[in-house]
């Protein structure tokens, strides 16, 4: 994703892949409205929607399979499409390859280890954050005993929870407490299947499990299986068949063998950790190299892309557009704190899946079940997922300001008129930053849209039945600077006509340097 988006904006890059093709083995199954709309920015959504299926939402039950909480998702989220959807990742890392393919500026070499990433002796003299010299990689091809390297004016390792990468920029995990190792097993049956066209998490101490539907006839549970247990060997697929028969039942005949394929299946120690540094010099973690999170609020892949999406536009400004190197600063003080809330969500409710099995955990359990049936807390925990950004640079917020706070949002995504067509408002706003306006531009606004290269639009003049007008009114704002990712920079209050004073963050984002300038070959 990170290649992809870079090629957007016109930077080169290679990808170096240990696997010479996709990784078979069960991964990521869902993803959110925000991730579908970064997989809209690199031009494959519509490829993605024919292979997924919108998801009701998550469900907490009890050992007995009785309703404890319904969290619901919509069909219409905040950007544009389904707040939940259902895939199989090994299908998105095709559409993910397919689209490298017809990119000229990234490549992709399969069948490759980076053996060692090292940073160049200018980094350490050249400032104290070293940002700048080039950046050695060594690796070593598929059935090769030889060592190659290669130069990079940026590092992105986005290499997995056993990370070289993070090793290489000295960083190491805080360590957020929970550690739990499941079966996670992958099935197609045409047999019938209790579900409810969501996930389902079993909250009992003794067998806590997971499920959910992922296509017409493929499913997925999820079990913490006890100390010894397997489902190895010869007993492996009758104990199977006892820990799934609460959705299938239990079956008489032998016949249901025939007619139940696990597809795949592989054990996993899901734990909760946090790379106490996330960049040094032109080498940043991205990913499960950067965070780790427990998989029972389906974001461990969507944290992911979100850091893809965060860092790229930055990255493009600088190498591209000669930018300042602290805009790089601003990746980890935005993104690590959203990470640490989605862990910790996360966390959460796999306490409440599995806190134990004494008197006091069934009263927690009754206590999160109360808490759910007050109006509003589900909407509010679902909405929660993806909090705001942390107020910074590129997040200005103000003070005493009445009304939802909208900088560090992101902007919603209806449908718009466009050259007479009706068309989701990303395809209107292009890759770059852009004004949105409710009111008159004034000429200070006019003057911060002419520096920044964006588009200032009325949202009046949009044709999308007064969605972003009622946004702007909720936040009490006549405008918004947006980031080239979607997020409110900064607002216009009603009434007074001007965003607040750039000098917080025009320095970081206009040229420090020609572009043109020499810089190490790529």
């Amino acid at each position: 994703m990170a290649a992809l988006l870079l090629a957007r904006r016109g930077v080169r890059s290679l990808l170096l892949e240990r696997h010479k093709d996709i990784y078979p083995l069960p991964r990521a199954v869902v993803v959110d409205d925000e991730v579908r709309r970064i997989l809209q920015s690199v031009g494959i959504h519509e490829e993605f929607a024919a292979l997924t299926r919108p998801a009701r939402g998550l469900r907490l039950l009890n050992a007995q399979h009785r309703v404890i909480a319904e969290f619901k998702r919509s069909p219409h989220g905040h950007h544009g499409f389904p707040q939940t959807s259902m895939f199989d990742q090994p299908e998105l890392e095709r559409l993910l390859r397919d689209a490298l393919k017809r990119r000229p500026e990234c490549e992709l070499w399969g069948g490759v280890e980076v053996m060692s990433v090292i940073r160049s002796v200018a980094q350490d003299i050249d400032g104290p954050d070293g940002s700048t010299g080039p950046v050695r990689v060594t690796f070593r091809r598929d059935g090769s005993d030889e060592e190659e390297h290669l130069w990079a004016d940026v590092v992105l390792g986005c290499d997995g929870a056993g990370s070289l990468t993070r090793d290489a920029i000295g960083a190491v995990w805080e360590d957020l407490h929970f550690e739990e190792s499941w079966r996670v097993i992958d099935v197609r049956t045409s047999r019938p299947v209790r579900t409810w066209e969501g996930v389902d998490q079993i909250c009992c101490p003794t067998q806590p499990a997971t499920f959910m539907r992922l296509g017409e006839d493929r499913y997925r549970w999820e079990f913490r299986l006890a100390d010894g247990e397997s489902l190895d060997g010869p007993g492996g697929l009758e104990r199977l068949r006892e820990l799934i028969a609460p959705w299938v039942g239990r079956p008489s005949d032998a016949s249901w063998r025939d007619d139940f394929e696990v597809i795949r299946q592989a054990q996993y120690t899901f734990r909760a950790r946090l790379a106490d540094r996330w960049r040094r010099g032109r080498v940043f973690l991205l990913g499960d190299a950067a965070h780790l999170t427990p998989p029972f609020i389906g974001q461990g892949l969507c944290a992911g892309l979100r850091d893809a999406h965060n860092l790229t536009w930055k990255l493009a400004r600088v190498l591209q557009g000669g930018a300042d190197d602290r805009l790089l600063d601003t990746y980890e003080h935005e993104r690590k704190p959203h990470a640490r809330h989605v862990i910790r969500t996360a966390v959460a409710v796999g306490w409440a899946m599995t806190g134990g099995q004494d008197r006091a955990a069934a009263l927690r359990r009754g206590a999160v079940a109360a808490a759910c049936r007050i109006p509003g807390v589900t909407t509010t925990v679902s909405r929660d997922l993806s909090p705001a950004l942390t107020a910074g640079p590129l997040v200005r917020r103000r003070p005493r300001l009445t009304g939802r706070v909208l900088a560090g949002t992101f902007c919603p995504q209806p449908w718009v008129l466009h050259d007479g067509k009706r068309v989701p408002l990303d395809d209107v706003l292009g890759d770059s930053f852009a004004v949105l306006t409710a009111a008159p531009p004034t000429a200070q606004m006019t003057a911060v849209a002419t520096a920044l290269g964006a588009p200032t639009l009325r949202v009046d003049d949009l044709g999308d039945d007064g969605a972003l007008a009622a946004w702007l009114a909720r936040g009490r704002a006549d405008a918004v600077l947006l980031r080239p990712d979607r997020v409110v920079l900064d607002t216009v209050p009603a009434g007074t006509g001007d965003f607040t004073d750039t000098a917080a963050w025009a320095p970081l984002l206009h040229t420090a340097r020609s572009p043109a300038e020499p810089r190490p070959a790529p």
